[in-house]
């Protein structure tokens, strides 16, 4: 039958030779027609009533009642049931006037064709429309289940559509503090919610309308209700459509709290100073020590000294009595934007100190840098009183160089006082690793170290997955090195790849890590893989023939190969990398600036070396949730990138709420260990894939 299902048919005549036409007509078009023979309008009732009649064919020469009083019959059993009218001759005049009078069409018995054709478009549209109101049935069945389950859970629980309440449950009533649903309901999502969670909650709500946020993420907020840290909530949010639209069931669970005695919670407090709520002194520098003798999972340890510069006009503008009230307002700022393995402590006076874990010194400076800014920003409230200021920030990172936790200490203060000296309002570095006659010393270690590890061939290199935030269909990974030393132990970047570039030696490394992304690709389906080149690569004039000299050897696709650079080395070093970019485009590879900053908003970099690819750098993920200032430059990099047609990456991000602004801001992808943690791909020394790295050195090592 052509595909066609079976259908049941009144056909309305007086001579029942017409239901044998009419039958025989529809099943030479394919219809499997069961026709029941309806000859006066009481046996119309009948058939209605007893029959699950599909279409009603009406014959108006040979039928007692017309076209309006069939129509209005049927109505009272079904009025979407079709009535196709016919006629022995048929004209437009008597088309319309059976289509005003409730036919669906008016067809001639010698149009035998046409009979079928509007047979077949009548019973379609009947079936579409019984769908379709089949699905909205089951669709207000369902939201009205869920609507049932929301009000009898306990946990607190919102409907939102496009961004608006529509739906909440007694929790979530009792949760927010509402008198009724009429309060909750009609109200933005937002207005729930402390500023600082807003980006990330419309990121969220965002992602999961377009089927990009996944129901076991978990969102961490804080919600209006007051300013301590039982207001920190998680929201988990589920899309779901119904007739009137998708939304977003949001579920609000307050974070389990493990239960504590009594005398372990004073204890507790009593570590605390109770002005800044960080821990006192010791309490601080017994922690130091500990962090200190385990070294971080990647990256580094890093000391901030802090301190508000010019207290004493504070004092002046507030009173001496309510300046403890500044310090605990200027406290709170700090504790916002230290991340979730930081510690920190109040060291003496009004000087904080913070130990950071970052990837590298840059990015402990970078968040000094910041910090200083959104001070500067601030005004400060006490009673009827108000007031500005600034801090210096002094910033250490740890190394072997000293000897002792007194001198990282120093180091740390004393980078405080040059920043100090220089006016105030500012991050330093400091430089007392580099000046001390003990880092020649240790890079001397480090040097013998790296030309072992050479000669043994004892590096491996890991891949970190890039996500995609829009869309999952390129498989792309940035690929690290990592270090073993002699015992078997893994040795991290930031220990060794700085006595490397001190030392000349990263030519060597780099031309190890492109001559392993081959051999990776080779093994793998990867479309993309980011290597990295260093500052000495750039200014060495053989990098591209000799990276050309490997790819033509291998046979291999440079397309899929991506070369990445950091922002502040090219820009140093602008003419190098333009002649090198340029050469890497001949044959085919694509160009990254990585750790880009929100410095850079003229973005005449873009214009002049115009990558592939911008890694917004990492140190901003964390800021980048709370900070409506940082959130609008990454935006005009974001914008400014789209406008260039560059694709952007996020580094470092660590949780939902990261990725829920980053999905808001309209990146392309991102990384880190939210999406995964850096997994060593090629171990085996002996298996012959890989040359040592001394067979790689196009200069000798000095």
């Amino acid at each position: 039958m052509n595909g066609h299902q079976g259908i049941s048919i009144a056909v309305l005549t007086e001579n029942q030779d017409d239901v044998a036409l009419i039958n025989s007509s529809l099943r030479d078009g394919g219809h499997a027609a069961r026709c029941h023979w309806v000859h006066r309008p009481s046996q119309l009732d009948e058939t209605l009533a007893s029959e699950h009649i599909e279409l009603l064919v009406l014959n108006c020469d040979r039928y007692p009642d017309s076209i309006r009083q069939v129509v209005k019959q049927k109505d009272r059993y079904n009025p979407e049931l079709p009535v196709i009218a016919v006629l022995e001759l048929a004209d437009e005049s008597s088309i319309e006037k059976a289509m005003r009078d409730g036919a669906c069409d008016l067809v001639s018995f010698r149009l035998k064709r046409r009979l079928q054709s509007v047979v077949t478009r009548e019973l379609r549209a009947l079936r579409v429309e019984r769908a379709l109101n089949s699905t909205i049935h089951s669709a207000t069945e369902y939201k009205k289940q869920l609507k049932d389950y929301m009000r009898a859970s306990p946990t607190a629980t919102a409907l939102v559509q496009e961004g608006v309440i529509t739906d909440v449950n007694a929790a979530w009533l009792k949760l927010f503090r509402a008198a009724s649903n009429d309060e909750a309901a009609g109200l933005p999502l937002m207005d729930n919610f402390n500023p600082e969670s807003h980006a990330a909650i419309k990121g969220a709500l965002i992602a999961a309308i377009e089927g990009k946020w996944q129901n076991d993420e978990v969102l961490v907020a804080r919600s209006q209700i007051s300013n301590d840290d039982s207001d920190i909530v998680h929201l988990e949010l589920t899309k779901f459509v119904f007739d009137d639209g998708p939304c977003v069931k949001v579920c609000v669970s307050p974070p389990a709290k493990p239960s504590q005695e009594p005398t372990k919670l004073v204890h507790d407090a009593l570590k605390r100073d109770p002005t800044t709520l960080f821990y006192h002194r010791m309490q601080f520098l017994e922690r130091v020590k500990k962090r200190l003798a385990r070294k971080p999972s990647s990256g580094l340890h890093a000391l901030a000294y802090v301190r508000i510069d010019h207290f004493e006009k504070v004092c002046q503008n507030v009173g001496i009595l309510n300046s403890d009230e500044v310090l605990a307002q200027f406290a709170e700022l700090v504790r916002k934007r230290l991340h979730p393995r930081d510690v920190a402590g109040r060291f003496e006076g009004t000087a904080l100190m913070v130990l950071l874990e970052r990837g590298s010194a840059r990015d402990a400076q970078v968040w000094g840098k910041q910090l200083c800014e959104h001070i500067r920003k601030q005004t400060f409230d006490v009673d009827d009183r108000s007031t500005q200021l600034t801090c210096t920030v002094g910033v250490c990172a740890a190394n072997e160089t000293f000897g002792s936790l007194e001198d990282f200490v120093a180091a740390a203060v004393a980078a405080h006082r040059k920043g100090k000296e220089s006016g105030g309002n500012c991050s330093v570095l400091s430089e007392a690793g580099e000046e001390d006659t003990k880092q020649k010393e240790f890079d001397a270690i480090w040097v013998r170290h790296l030309r072992s590890a050479l000669m043994e061939n004892r590096f491996r290199l890991a891949q970190l997955p890039i996500a995609g935030l829009r869309s999952d269909g390129i498989e792309m990974y940035d690929l690290l090195v990592r270090m073993l030393d002699e015992q078997g132990n893994s040795v991290l970047p930031s220990e060794f790849l700085p006595a490397a570039d001190r030392n000349n030696m990263m030519k060597n490394i780099d031309r190890w890590m492109i001559k392993s992304a081959i051999n990776f690709c080779i093994n793998s389906t990867a479309d993309r893989v980011f290597v990295r080149l260093s500052r000495q690569s750039i200014l060495d004039p053989t990098t591209v023939n000799w990276m050309d000299s490997e790819f033509e050897q291998c046979k291999f696709d440079c397309s899929r190969l991506v070369m990445q650079v950091p922002e502040c080395d090219a820009a140093k070093h602008i003419k190098q990398t333009r002649v090198i970019v340029k050469q890497l485009r001949k044959m085919g590879i694509g160009f990254a600036l990585e750790h880009y900053g929100i410095d850079q908003e003229k973005f005449q970099i873009l214009d002049i070396l115009k990558p592939d690819y911008i890694k917004v750098d990492g140190e901003l993920m964390h800021t980048l949730i709370t900070d409506s200032n940082i959130q609008s430059s990454v935006g005009k990099i974001v914008r400014a990138a789209v406008e260039r047609n560059i694709k952007t990456i996020a580094e470092r991000v660590e949780n939902a709420n990261a990725m829920a602004v980053l999905f808001q801001l309209g990146l392309d992808f991102m990384q880190g260990h939210y999406v995964h943690e850096p997994e060593v791909v090629l171990e085996d020394a002996d298996s012959g894939r890989h040359a040592p790295l001394a067979n790689l050195a196009a200069v000798r090592v000095n």
